[in-house]
């Protein structure tokens, strides 16, 4: 016979125990934990050189070739294995290209999947099961550090030079601080760009002046572009990045910067598109992840007023 429950007495909620401390542990660190796992398994296969994950075609070899050639003017956007990133970014990583090929691939496929679950937090399982996240590791390109870099602006302005030393265009996101008057922001941003820049011109002038060679001609290039990428004008992108700018930059909508930065690229690859979680410790609605915690406990970015009142002004994040 059933038990008769008093009266006015509420069921328990099978799922309450995802309330409790160890549920709420459970929700956040499983899915991080997961995908180290899987990402330590990732780096093993690099540097045990295991097919297909050390195929020279892979965009992150042509960072370790640059050690021994970048050749501007046979470069194109549209070369798989082409260096187009500015002599600075070969000059700042030249200590991982120093090392073998497959300790270069782990160390790099390491640092991939670090910033990935940095910024993905508890939703860095399910976003793994979308084809973006592991072909931008696999491929080994720089969205994921750029998406980082750009939430690391928020803090440290010189973060900036990432973007704007590697693909250019997710540099827009500067206008955040021009909207909202920073100034100061703005400044230390263009001029860690310029420092770096400018002592990178000093060793290797002769590559600069190929970079923006290689520059001018993708710009008047209109080569007719094939694969997984979406195909939508940069002119009719642009100026909705620059609105959205706009918008969230004088509503605190910090979010919108990735977004932005992601609308400007000149191409969206299929793997582009892992600079859109760069919005995610953004989001309050998004819940933890490291980088949130660290954007809260900063005063980079402010709590919700709602969890404020909750937990209290010095709550991080959960």
């Amino acid at each position: 016979m059933d038990r008769i429950r008093p009266r006015g007495a509420i069921a328990p909620e099978p799922f309450a125990w995802l309330q409790t401390p160890f549920g709420r542990a459970i929700r956040t660190r499983l899915p991080m934990d997961a995908v180290i796992v899987a990402g330590l398994v990732f780096v093993a296969f690099r540097l045990l050189n295991i097919f297909p994950w050390n195929m020279p075609q892979l965009d992150f070899h042509a960072y370790w070739e640059s050690r021994d050639v970048i050749n501007y003017p046979a470069y194109s956007p549209f070369l798989i294995g082409a260096f187009l990133y500015s002599p600075a970014f070969a000059h700042v990583i030249a200590p991982l290209t120093a090392l073998p090929w497959q300790v270069f691939a782990g160390l790099w496929t390491a640092l991939l999947v670090a910033a990935y679950v940095w910024l993905a937090g508890r939703w860095s399982l399910p976003l793994l099961l979308i084809l973006v996240v592991p072909l931008e590791i696999y491929l080994g390109q720089v969205d994921i550090l750029i998406a980082a870099a750009i939430v690391i602006g928020f803090r440290y302005p010189v973060a900036w030079a990432f973007p704007l030393l590697t693909k250019i265009a997710p540099g827009i996101g500067l206008l955040w601080f021009a909207f909202r008057r920073e100034w100061r922001n703005l400044l230390i941003a263009l001029a860690a760009t310029a420092g770096v820049a400018a002592i990178s011109a000093i060793i290797a002038p002769s590559l600069w002046k190929g970079w923006i060679d290689l520059l001018l001609r993708s710009a008047s290039d209109h080569q007719q572009v094939s694969g997984a990428y979406l195909a939508i004008p940069i002119w009719l992108r642009m100026p909705a990045a620059i609105a959205l700018l706009w918008w969230g930059a004088r509503s605190d909508r910090y979010w919108v910067v990735p977004v932005a930065a992601f609308l400007a690229m000149p191409i969206l690859w299929a793997n582009v598109f892992t600079i859109l979680i760069g919005a995610l410790p953004l989001l309050p609605i998004a819940g933890y992840s490291p980088a949130r915690a660290w954007l809260l406990k900063t005063r980079t970015v402010a709590a919700p007023r709602a969890v404020v009142a909750r937990r209290g002004a010095s709550w991080p994040a959960t």
